[in-house]
């Protein structure tokens, strides 16, 4: 008696039927484009500066900055702003091929790849079936759009929204919270699936290269990050929320062969910030996973990146109390060279963080000037409601200030620029009242830098809540575990604008009923896009906080983004499961 088929085979089967089929019966099978991808002899000087055409790396270039030269679209004239094209809503799993976009009506399914390791696979919501969750950045590169959620990736027509084909990975499980987006190298395409896996795929037909493991999915860490490629180096962060050591690795960008693994918490005795740890063992389970992307600095070869909270994330008593105890590195920003992944320096933003406030919000680069001397800097709003600037160079600090004003955690500011926890704001068993939230002022949606404006503009929410804390014996502590936050109120959200020189508030739009920002661009339009959290994407004066134009398009999941296609600027956004490109009429 035969035995049935498992469902992986069924899904291989359906995917691999799909790559056999003539190409006429594809559909829209073929991409639009001949040449389809990064140069990689030149990729370090494509990324190192704003692109016009393309959308290459998950924050547009390697300064995160999330600003475009482009004006064709301007606070003039963006009142005519208008929608190109929609997608079809993007469908997970296996049968996740799609349609096209209203632009062209239609036109079939598009062939479905698929991967995994397992043949006992489960269904993830989301990420096997359903409506497709899109939260990450989008890379458009010669008039393709390669998009990616838990498990999947698309290839779409950047001309009208048509999907040219689906890559899936059958899952055996694992924390599905997200995926951050892809990364391009040549003709070769990366992303990260939650069990930890980094997959390589050839954007021209979705076809996967190879796929390595980032960490044993056994240790239950999980991956989200959207991958940088600097040279042939694949950077590579993960999660996790359990008593793990956070690590960044290198993968070369042919063969997926490892090429460094960096840990971001000492895991011997004499390695740099040991002794700022109650213990070694403390240390080696400590956290500090980076699992948002970094910049990259060709003038030094320093990739900058931020580390998560430590943990336990809500008690510092198992992690060491005494005053040189900040274990490190944890809630950092720190600098690593991309050749060797060897720490070059690092600056904290949370010493003895105890609120699961991390610090991987997105260092943004400028070339400016500080205190009248020419600097070049790192700008990051960090989720404790601070921002911090830096030298990124040296990783000198220059400049701290409180830019929630809601923040009650610290008892203030020492010498070096740190805010110093009260450990009365900690969790404790009849509750302490604290700003932010866990939630963050800030969290994983990207900052903007205009420099035109001068100002580092980012979306700030400010809320309280009692932390309680349900276990009194610190032995038993793990992980996010041992605390129950209870939400108690919250300030309306707003879109400020930082002077990075004096760290003030210089520019303020406080949204009206409810609504809060997600991720930024601004232009040089004078524009800044976002979407508001109440159903619209919005474009507002980058000097004046008022809105110009609005879409009510449903809930903006992802950053606004820009290129030009064909002589006209397109602005880039996602709505839960689709695709919007906007235009300006002809």
């Amino acid at each position: 008696m035969k035995k049935p088929m498992t469902k992986a085979a069924l899904w291989l089967i359906a995917g691999v039927s799909c790559l056999l089929l003539p190409a006429a019966l594809l559909g829209q099978g073929a991409a639009p484009a001949a040449d389809a991808g990064l140069n990689p002899a030149t990729l370090t000087q494509q990324l190192a500066q704003p692109a016009t055409n393309a959308w290459p790396t998950y924050a547009g270039d390697y300064s995160q900055r999330r600003y475009s030269v482009l004006d064709q679209i301007n606070r003039t004239n963006v009142k005519d702003l208008t929608l190109a094209w929609k997608s079809e809503p993007l469908t997970a799993g296996p049968g996740g091929g799609g349609r096209g976009g209203f632009g062209r009506g239609g036109g079939g399914g598009a062939r479905t790849i698929v991967g995994g390791v397992t043949d006992t696979p489960v269904s993830v919501p989301g990420s096997s079936s359903g409506a497709a969750r899109i939260s990450g950045s989008i890379l458009q590169v010669n008039g393709v759009l390669y998009i990616s959620s838990p498990d999947n990736a698309w290839a779409m027509d950047a001309r009208d929204g048509t999907v040219l084909w689906h890559y899936f990975w059958t899952t055996r499980g694992g924390d599905h919270i997200g995926n951050r987006g892809m990364a391009m190298y040549g003709d070769w395409l990366y992303f990260e699936v939650p069990e930890d896996y980094l997959i390589s795929l050839d954007a021209k037909t979705g076809k996967e290269r190879w796929h390595k493991e980032i960490s044993d999915y056994a240790q239950q860490y999980f991956s989200t990050t959207a991958p940088v490629v600097v040279g042939d180096h694949v950077l590579a962060g993960t999660s996790s929320n359990l008593d793990n050591p956070g690590f960044l690795e290198s993968f070369d960008a042919d063969t997926g062969a490892l090429q460094w693994k960096s840990y971001l918490v000492p895991m011997k005795k004499g390695d740099p910030g040991w002794d700022t740890w109650g213990s070694l063992d403390a240390a080696q389970h400590g956290g500090a996973m980076p699992w948002l992307s970094g910049s990259y600095d060709p003038a030094t070869k320093l990739y900058i990146v931020g580390t998560g909270n430590p943990i336990p994330a809500y008690s510092a008593i198992p992690r060491g109390t005494s005053s040189k105890d900040t274990n490190l590195y944890t809630c950092s920003i720190v600098a690593l060279d991309v050749d060797t992944g060897k720490m070059a320096w690092y600056y904290q933003t949370s010493p003895d963080d105890t609120h699961d406030w991390d610090s991987v919000q997105a260092p943004v680069f400028v070339d400016g000037t500080f205190n009248g001397q020419p600097r070049k800097l790192v700008l990051e709003a960090t989720r404790n409601g601070y921002f911090f600037v830096l030298d990124r160079v040296t990783g000198q600090h220059l400049l701290t200030s409180k830019f929630s004003p809601a923040a009650n955690w610290a008892e203030g500011i020492n010498a070096k620029g740190n805010p110093e926890r009260n450990p009365d704001q900690d969790s404790t068993v009849a509750g302490s009242l604290v700003s932010p939230t866990n939630g963050g002022a800030v969290n994983w949606p990207p900052p903007s830098y205009d420099p035109q404006t001068g100002l580092f503009y980012v979306g700030l929410h400010q809320g309280y809540a009692m932390y309680y804390l349900t276990q009194t014996d610190t032995r038993l502590i793990m992980g996010l575990g041992g605390k129950e936050e209870d939400s108690v109120g919250a300030y309306p959200s707003s879109i400020i604008g930082i002077d990075y020189h004096t760290g003030k508030t210089v520019y303020n739009y406080v949204f009206p009923g409810g609504g809060g920002p997600t991720g930024l661009l601004t232009t040089a339009g004078h524009l800044l896009f976002s979407g508001d959290g109440s159903g619209n994407l919005v474009a507002y004066d980058a000097s004046t906080p008022k809105p110009l134009w609005d879409a009510r398009i449903g809930t903006v999941s992802n950053a606004p983004e820009t290129y030009m296609l064909d002589g006209r600027q397109y602005i880039l956004t996602v709505a839960g499961d689709s695709v919007y490109a906007f235009r300006l009429p002809q």
